[in-house]
């Protein structure tokens, strides 16, 4: 699949990817290397991101309910106000990422690191 003349597939070489507003969802992103790349605002629903690396990327308003982030790199993302709800994020690593203002309702964040990140006025519900 392609999206914006970028080849979606897992194990993608997506570093600084413009795909604000894409249309993910359901993809499959495993692996793939999408350090400091754009994806404000972007559909990730049930997008599979497990092992992915997201270092640095903009996932600012990005949708990623039910998205399989499993032992995912997010560190030092900025996910201000993303939708995470119900978001598998076990044994992710989260360092200084921004999860300002970010919907956690029902994620599982088990086993994952976060030290440094930021939570203020973010929603982690179970």
């Amino acid at each position: 699949m392609q999206v914006n003349g970028y080849e979606i597939e897992p194990g993608a070489y997506l570093p600084k990817a413009n795909l604000d507003d894409a249309d993910l969802s359901n993809a499959n992103l495993s692996g793939a290397d999408l350090t400091h790349a754009h994806l404000r605002k972007a559909n990730l629903t049930h997008a599979n991101l497990t092992n992915s690396n997201l270092s640095n990327a903009n996932l600012a308003k990005a949708k990623l309910c039910k998205a399989q982030l499993t032992g995912a790199n997010l560190s030092k993302a900025h996910l201000h106000q993303a939708n995470l709800t119900n978001a598998h994020l076990t044994n992710a690593n989260l360092t200084g990422a921004d999860i300002t203002g970010a919907n956690l309702t029902g994620a599982d964040l088990s086993g994952a690191t976060m030290p440094n990140g930021k939570i203020h006025k973010g929603r982690l519900i179970q």
